[in-house]
């Protein structure tokens, strides 16, 4: 087999890049470990950045995003029993977020590459990268007991925090930056109305929670944990009167409550990996780079990526700009490490670090109640949260 770019990982982001390559005629071949109907089942993220829309957009991929898609022009933060509203389009020229499911992403790319006879392999045992460095990198991989061998021009690393890509690095040529905390969010999926139409980021005493959807009429809901605290030990009507214990009183009489169709834990971590690229192949999204929930980031930074690999590759196989292959890294860097800054400050701002009142507790109480009381403040987590503009290559 050859192709001109082989796709590691057939997430949103292997898939996303996939489709707009193909679009402009860029030979890709996608690999994904896992089987479709695996990747499908990943619940994760649902707050698009209005870049990533525009790229969805780009991608002939948005006709049931623009029809079932929630457009949000703002958000709340709730504490001290009161909700403070961020007019995002207001305070950033009208930009806006879309609420829509990325496991919706998910499928309406996967159906846009079957309908162009765009080739993906799942259930890809054993995938390794070889002679990176070299001009003629290759991939191996087993499929039904066979070894097979894909040929390439470069290598696109979606397949995530633990896959292959980042592994294939030899040590020493990369450095990884990493802040763990010291919680994760129990979130619970249920087919109940969402408490608001607009998102609600709690900090409480009891610790952090946030009110969210995918539709109007499922909801996401989180609320911080221990890192030691299991699922099974959450009964969906424990996590209900946590939850409501930690809402405002007047959003905690509007909860809707129901059984939950997916529960589960996840910890909380910065992750950054510097350069994203080595030799011919190019880190994208999770393989690169980890960012608390807080700031609705992850998914995004990951579009972003993809934005300014697709745009490189454009320039190579049309342009013969190879000149610019060198800029990936620093160009993607550049917006990572702003989302990176704002995610930690979001989580540093909302979630409970301590049993005690101490020095620490009181910064997050006047962190919170300035950049709720100023316009500048109110203006600056606006702009963070629609998204700061994607870089340029050169």
């Amino acid at each position: 087999m050859k192709t001109q770019v082989a796709i590691i990982g057939a997430g949103p982001s292997g898939l996303l890049l996939g489709q707009l390559l193909s679009r402009q005629g860029i030979d890709n071949v996608i690999l994904e470990r896992k089987s479709g109907e695996y990747v499908l089942s990943r619940i994760r993220a649902g707050v698009l950045e209005q870049g990533m829309v525009d790229l969805l957009r780009e991608a002939g991929v948005d006709a049931r995003m623009n029809e079932e898609g929630l457009p949000h022009d703002g958000f709340e933060l709730a504490f001290d029993n009161r909700r403070v509203r961020v007019d995002l389009a207001a305070l950033t020229g009208g930009s806006k977020v879309m609420v829509y499911g990325q496991t919706e992403v998910t499928r309406d790319l996967m159906e846009a590459r079957e309908a162009t006879g765009g080739t993906t392999i799942y259930e890809a045992d054993n995938v390794q990268l070889h002679d990176l460095e070299s001009e003629a990198p290759w991939v191996t991989f087993e499929k039904d007991g066979e070894t097979h061998r894909l040929d390439c021009d470069y290598v696109a690393g979606c397949d995530g925090f633990h896959g292959v890509s980042r592994k294939s690095i030899p040590e020493g040529r990369i450095k990884e930056f990493e802040k763990v905390y010291p919680f994760g969010w129990l979130g619970i999926l249920s087919d109940t109305p969402p408490v608001s139409d607009e998102l609600i980021y709690a900090s409480h005493e009891r610790g952090f929670s946030l009110c969210s959807m995918r539709s109007e009429t499922r909801s996401r809901y989180y609320i911080q944990v221990a890192l030691d605290e299991k699922v099974e030990d959450w009964s969906d009507e424990r996590f209900w009167e946590e939850l409501k214990r930690r809402l405002p009183d007047d959003v905690a009489e509007k909860l809707v409550t129901g059984p939950s169709i997916e529960k589960s834990i996840a910890p909380l971590r910065s992750f950054v990996v510097e350069p994203m690229q080595y030799g011919r192949l190019f880190l994208v999204g999770d393989s690169a780079h980890i960012v608390p929930p807080t700031g609705a980031k992850g998914l995004n930074l990951a579009a972003s990526d993809v934005n300014t690999l697709y745009r490189l590759m454009v320039k190579v196989y049309q342009e013969g700009r190879t000149d610019l292959i060198p800029n990936y890294s620093a160009t993607c860097l550049k917006r990572i490490w702003k989302a990176e800054r704002f995610s930690w400050w979001m989580t540093s701002m909302l979630h409970k670090f301590s049993e005690e009142e101490d020095f620490n507790t009181r910064m997050q109480q006047a962190e919170l109640d300035y950049a709720t009381s100023s316009e500048a403040g109110l203006t600056t987590i606006a702009e963070n949260y629609v998204g700061l503009p994607y870089e340029s290559l050169e």
